[in-house]
């Protein structure tokens, strides 16, 4: 499953090539609790059909309505962004099943060019991070690079919004752990790259929408150029695999950097590291290891989970400890005591 802001814009993208008039809606504001977060954005056809999300489903059968099935919606469906606030009573919340106490505003911009959506996309393809100018007067539109993601930005006069390429995700050994991991991360928005040269693994790979190869797993993270949206994670317990693939990663401004195994086998992976590839304590700082949070987790498919949880905690900027206080977890029945080789998830993050 891709990005879906990238999912939106192609969408409305094709809507406007086929000379259908659209709109495009944004969240720019919330009030307490809210469905979607700000920046979140949904694309409406003219015919009704509508993709992304900017709430449960309420606001979009309003928005549905007002602008494709009232008696003023042709008139509605064009001139410059206006902003729309749901939620503001009591009243409101509840008819629109917001949260309680919950509102929202959004930003609907009505027959985007296509031309404009065309150049953004292509630029999100190729990796390219974009910040996407509204100017609210007229509804023109700029694009411009950008080096960092940014929060979305609006005043009086203009709209800034960052749009991202998609996240990616390379996995290291295609064993079963690996399908249950990349089957959640492709439902993620994540693009996923699976690295293994067993042919005995590969055979066996059933997941489809990822790339699989068998090239080495250190030639492929250089050729991967993981980025700030990227992560890499090694699945295969063999060191001739992982250790140099993660050596490779730690070069990188990959956002996750992570290995499954004991506790035990963590800490051999950082004494090779330090003893024959010339890293230090501080080098390996963001090796993670072992991978995901505690859920007591046993089985492939749990284990899965919890790494998927961490990834996703990490990438939204959840702050998660490094360490868990040991003497806690056994107070709380989370470790088995004195066991150094506790499978991978036993050990909180």
């Amino acid at each position: 499953m891709e990005n879906l802001d990238i999912v939106v814009l192609r969408t409305l993208r094709d809507w406007r090539q086929a000379g259908h008039r659209a709109l495009l809606a944004t969240v720019i504001h919330t009030w307490g609790s809210s469905p979607r977060p700000v920046g979140s954005i949904m694309a409406m056809c003219e015919t009704g059909a509508v993709v992304g999300s900017v709430s449960g489903g309420c606001i979009e059968d309003d928005l549905i309505y007002q602008y494709t099935q009232s008696e003023s919606a042709s008139a509605l469906l064009q001139g410059p962004p206006v902003r729309v606030k749901y939620g503001i009573s009591a009243d409101e919340a509840h008819r629109f099943g917001l949260p309680c106490g919950g509102t929202l505003e959004l930003l609907l911009e009505f027959n985007p060019d296509a031309q404009a959506l065309q150049s953004l996309i292509l630029q999100l393809e190729q990796g390219q991070l974009m910040l996407r100018t509204t100017e609210l007067s007229t509804g023109q539109v700029t694009l411009s690079p950008s080096a960092a993601p940014s929060e979305l930005a609006v005043n009086d006069t203009q709209l800034v919004n960052a749009f991202g390429p998609e996240y990616r995700m390379l996995l290291i050994g295609a064993g079963q752990m690996t399908e249950y991991l990349a089957t959640m991360a492709l439902f993620n928005g994540f693009a996923v790259t699976v690295c293994d040269p067993r042919e005995e693994y590969r055979g066996a790979w059933s997941v489809s929408g990822v790339t699989l190869t068998s090239d080495m797993p250190d030639d492929l993270v250089q050729a991967f150029k993981p980025d700030r949206r990227s992560c890499v994670i090694a699945l295969t317990h063999d060191p001739k695999l992982d250790d140099l693939a993660l050596l490779e990663a730690l070069n990188t401004e990959a956002f996750y950097i992570g290995a499954i195994g004991s506790r035990r086998n963590n800490e051999a992976r950082h004494q090779r590291m330090i003893e024959h590839f010339e890293q230090s304590t501080e080098s390996l700082a963001r090796l993670r290891g072992p991978v995901g949070i505690y859920i007591g987790s046993k089985t492939p498919a749990e284990i899965a989970v919890s790494i998927m949880a961490e990834v996703l905690a990490v990438k939204n900027g959840i702050p998660l400890p490094r360490d868990m206080d040991v003497a806690h977890a056994k107070n709380a029945q989370q470790l088995p005591p004195n066991d150094p080789d506790a499978p991978n998830c036993f050990i909180q993050r």
